[in-house]
């Protein structure tokens, strides 16, 4: 075979390669740092979820295209087609997992309290301490279910962000948020919520780890994702990542 014949088909074969490499749809919330979230200069979503999800399809043999989707969107978007999978903060509960299937545990979850730092008060697991007051809590998640089963609280108001709950605290607007710990947490170190602190003597009461979300009907995409997720696990990537977005 001359070498321009086989420069040619070599060629054929590279170019056959891409073009049958999957590429999938993952949908990530654009305000959940340090999870998934808008890259203003980028003008793109990133995260560590997002960095995971990648990752995890180097080894499972997808390519994903991140999309921006809102929360309470998320799994409308996934059972309509719309995307393909979740990759935002969104811990495995018993009462998602009966209208998606998860992937196995990623990272581990819990929630959190967040007051103004001026304020001294020690917050107990019933919350009885915001009653006569309003509490913050986001839409859609399994604290706001929580916080309606709970009797002696304050009001409470509902927010599609927990962005949105931060400011509201900072502006005395509501007393406390309750929102994901990790998220709250990398927003106060991170200096962008001066006024705020993670409430004195709450403990954390929900505990619900962080895993990528699929349809009902892709047993075979779920096989192959917690595939790659074990891989990442043992080989350290995993590891590196949560240290890259200081989670650990």
């Amino acid at each position: 075979m001359k070498i321009g014949q086989f420069v040619m088909m070599a060629a054929i074969v590279l170019t056959s390669g891409f073009a049958s490499a999957e590429t999938l749809k993952v949908g990530s919330t654009p305000t959940g740092v340090p999870f998934t979230y808008l890259d203003v200069d980028k003008n793109e979503i990133t995260g560590m979820m997002v960095d995971v999800v990648k990752a995890i399809g180097n080894h499972a043999g997808f390519e994903p295209d991140v999309k921006s989707v809102d929360w309470v969107s998320l799994i409308p978007a996934l059972n309509s087609g719309r995307i393909d999978i979740i990759a935002a903060a969104m811990s495995i509960t018993e009462e998602r997992k009966k209208i998606v299937d998860f992937s196995d545990p990623i990272f581990p979850y819990t929630e959190g309290v967040v007051v103004r730092a001026d304020d001294n008060t020690v917050y107990s697991p019933t919350l009885t301490e915001t009653a006569g007051k309003v509490i913050g809590v986001q839409q859609g998640t399994n604290y706001h279910k929580a916080l309606e089963q709970m009797k002696g609280i304050g009001e409470i108001k509902v927010y599609e962000s927990i962005a949105d709950i931060m400011r509201e605290v900072e502006l005395g607007r509501i007393v406390a948020g309750v929102a994901d710990r990790p998220i709250m947490a990398y927003q106060i170190a991170q200096g962008k919520f001066p006024k705020l602190k993670l409430a004195n003597g709450y403990e954390s009461q929900i505990s619900a780890p962080l895993g990528l979300a699929i349809a009902k009907d892709r047993p075979e995409l779920l096989k192959r994702i917690n595939a790659g997720i074990e891989t990442i696990r043992k080989n350290g990537e995993l590891d590196a990542l949560i240290a890259k977005w200081k989670l650990n």
